[in-house]
């Protein structure tokens, strides 16, 4: 199958999503448990990363400084405009391909090799509407609400390591902080989040809902799905960096 064949279907499976629900209750409830899986499901792992990433990047940034004519608050600022701009969105949602995509890859391939897609298509289900429209309507709410946490922690870890560690005081990270900050960085972060929470569940989607064969084909599935997803939120990250930093 070559590439154009495979974003064309991949196309027709986007406009499939957009039909009249059967059910309204039905939708409802597996939208409320992908928001679940993939929100809450996804928070200790983003947590985790978020404040090692924000320790990291202070002790680093602090090694690099080591001119005695650079005040210590600019620690806090490249921090701060580093996790907000680069690490919070793009390096979770790279982990969150892992996390998320394997499983709707996985899930959706399970139930296509296992016929159950095949039974809700007699029962006069939609599938696409009630198999995927949920897990993509449920990442664009979720997602980006992970990476303004992890922007958070992010800066809260380094902010800990800073402190900890006796590189710069607490008093001196938080003026930094303050400093030149510019409203717009955040704005930037979300909406690489909405273009990488669609990126993420689409895509595994695709690869899941149209698998052929049984358990080698659906670990394939997602293993490609996956690494697909991360190609394409780098690629992403680029196009938005060079479009919208470009202000």
């Amino acid at each position: 199958m070559t590439i154009f064949t495979e974003i064309g279907r991949y196309l027709l499976m986007i406009k499939g999503m957009f039909s009249r629900p059967e059910n309204k209750k039905m939708y409802w409830r597996e939208l409320m448990h992908q928001c679940v899986e993939i929100g809450f499901g996804s928070l200790g792992i983003v947590a985790i990363i978020s404040v090692f990433i924000g320790a990291v990047s202070t002790i680093q940034t602090a090694y690099q400084l080591v001119s005695p004519l650079i005040p210590k608050s600019t620690i806090s600022q490249i921090v701060r405009d580093t996790v907000i701009l680069e690490f919070a969105p793009t390096l979770v949602c790279i982990v969150l391909a892992g996390v998320v995509g394997s499983r709707i890859a996985s899930e959706l391939g399970n139930m296509r090799v296992s016929e159950q897609i095949d039974a809700l298509e007699i029962m006069g289900i939609k599938t696409k509407t009630f198999l995927i429209l949920p897990k993509i309507v449920a990442a664009l709410l979720m997602i980006p609400l992970l990476v303004s946490i992890a922007m958070v922690l992010g800066i809260w870890g380094g902010r800990l390591a800073g402190v900890s560690s006796g590189i710069i005081s607490g008093q001196e990270f938080d003026s930094g902080l303050k400093l030149a900050f510019d409203a717009f960085n955040v704005k930037f972060a979300l909406i690489k989040g909405y273009v990488f929470a669609f990126i993420i569940s689409s895509i595994p989607a695709y690869y899941g809902y149209y698998v052929k064969g049984g358990a080698l084909e659906i670990g394939r599935a997602s293993t490609k799905a996956v690494v697909v997803s991360c190609i394409m939120l780098l690629f992403a990250d680029y196009i938005l960096s060079a479009l919208l930093l470009n202000k």
